[in-house]
């Protein structure tokens, strides 16, 4: 694997190797550093010296635990705004500062406000929908939840060797039969711990099992256990994209016949290009219900993946939608103070609409 020069930062084969394995699984176990070492016959030390380097660069942007929002009892949704093009930045910039949107897009279309938003149990999703649609002045509004989730999980080649038709390692998404109404709260404090941050030394989860008064061991064992349980998927790295190398991004959106939604969507969800792929409920003005992410150095690899997606499938009707600027990405934060505090603040008696329609003008 040779060197690959990204910016001003050149990965070595190591980089590469380390980046490709913690973003699909950062090793559960009391010396995570040491576990990776093995795998890439060099020493703790050395692993930890390159992880720091790795995210002083900001190719890493961090190590947590990545929860099944739903088994956790939170409402989320993908939503699509659309706003003045003089005022977009405006707009995107008050719907990021909700607590529960992680992540927050421009987008070249004509719904140019791409993002997620979750909300805790108690709250109601589209309530939060109104109020951001109000905030932000937007002209129009469409929510657009998971009906069927087919993929999530990032499988980025960060030496860029692979087919953009490769197959992708990662299983399908498989629903387990834990909800969140048996919670307890020993879990809720394992949540709130293993979403945080890793910190860069030899035992990292030994201040996170002092914090909750157990073990290390006893930390690593429900971590497992959560994911045996569904509600975490699992326990690995973000990478920033654009610092990895992969400078384009495209958020591929198929028209497809009903009755064989589930049939194509599996059929993209099996791309390793393909990140996250959903259906999702259309509307007059969005015929799309099959949606899949697609990560690529290039737009010219994206193409090169649609057109094998493409040919294999027989699908015409789509749309390349390109992330043309980020406002935010992080990860959902659970059993914050912070969604509270923003209800408190912003919401109204005017935004508590249950009705789930397309809000504003339809284009």
């Amino acid at each position: 694997m040779p060197e690959k020069t990204v910016g001003r930062v050149t990965l070595d084969e190591s980089d590469q190797q380390l980046l490709n394995l913690i973003q699909t699984e950062f090793p559960l176990v009391t010396r995570p550093f040491a576990a990776l070492g093995e795998r890439l016959g060099e020493p703790e030390t050395t692993v930890m010296e390159r992880y720091q380097r790795l995210r002083h660069e900001r190719i890493i942007r961090q190590v947590s635990a990545i929860f099944d929002t739903r088994k956790l009892g939170y409402r989320s949704s993908l939503v699509a705004t659309a706003t003045a093009e003089s005022r977009v930045d405006e707009a995107a910039s008050v719907i990021s500062r909700h607590p529960g949107v992680s992540h927050n897009y421009r987008r070249d279309h004509e719904f140019n406000i791409w993002w997620t938003i979750a909300v805790p149990p108690a709250d109601d999703l589209q309530t939060n929908v109104n109020a951001l649609h109000r905030l932000s002045g937007a002209t129009s509004t469409r929510v657009l939840p998971t009906l069927k989730l087919y993929k999530i999980g990032v499988d980025l080649d960060v030496s860029d060797k692979r087919s953009m038709a490769a197959q992708s390692v990662l299983p399908a998404y498989k629903e387990t039969p834990r909800t969140a109404a048996d919670l307890t709260p020993e879990e809720v404090g394992y949540v709130r711990e293993l979403q945080e941050d890793l910190q860069v030394e030899p035992t990292p989860f030994a201040s996170m099992a002092e914090r909750l008064d157990t073990s290390e061991d006893a930390l690593v064992k429900a971590a497992h256990a959560l994911i045996d349980e569904g509600l975490m998927r699992r326990y690995a790295a973000v990478l920033n994209h654009r610092r990895a190398g992969f400078g384009a991004n495209a958020m591929s959106v198929w028209k497809v016949p009903e009755e064989r939604t589930d049939e194509y969507g599996y059929q993209l969800a099996g791309y390793a290009a393909v990140s996250h792929c959903y259906r999702r409920p259309t509307y007059p003005d969005w015929p799309y219900a099959l949606f899949g992410m697609i990560h690529a150095t290039s737009k010219a690899r994206i193409e090169e993946a649609v057109s094998d997606i493409r040919d294999r499938t027989g699908l015409t009707d789509y749309r390349l939608l390109y992330s043309t600027k980020e406002y935010k990405k992080i990860r959902v934060r659970y059993f914050d103070p912070a969604y509270d505090e923003w209800a408190g603040a912003h919401l109204t008696p005017q935004d508590a609409s249950t009705e789930a329609a397309p809000i504003g003008d339809a284009h």
